[in-house]
């Protein structure tokens, strides 16, 4: 019999050597025909504790590991958004200093018309 194979997201890494994945699948309504998400999380055995919560990873049925996990994580799909923020970071960190500082001078929002009519009534009545 073949392995079966899926695919979901890790939820939880707090367990050593486990992850806990939240696998969905989507299924048509029996009655009213309407497609509705049903998922289901499965403990996978995660051997060096590489995956982290967000990961999509793909898992893989194997024999009972203990009283509740009987799957293994074979590889990551996509990293999660927290590992890829924090490459970002990485890259902001290798730029000149002087760069982010000249990014958020830029960003900054430009003052509205009655805004800045009013600083210049200002300036003028300190005058």
């Amino acid at each position: 019999m073949p392995k079966r194979i899926l695919i979901g997201t890790v939820t939880s890494d707090k367990t050593d050597k486990t992850v806990t994945v939240l696998v969905e699948r989507r299924v048509k309504h029996p009655l009213y025909g309407k497609i509705i998400k049903r998922s289901k999380k499965y403990h996978a055995h995660d051997e060096k504790n590489e995956y982290v919560v967000g990961d999509k990873v793909r898992i893989e049925e194997t024999k009972p590991i203990s009283k509740t996990k009987t799957w293994a994580v074979k590889d990551r799909i996509a990293a999660s958004k927290g590992q890829a923020v924090a490459a970002d970071l990485d890259v902001k960190e290798a730029t000149p200093t002087g760069a982010p500082e000249e990014k958020k001078k830029a960003a900054a929002k430009p003052k509205t018309p009655a805004k800045e009519k009013a600083s210049k009534e200002e300036a003028e009545a300190e005058a």
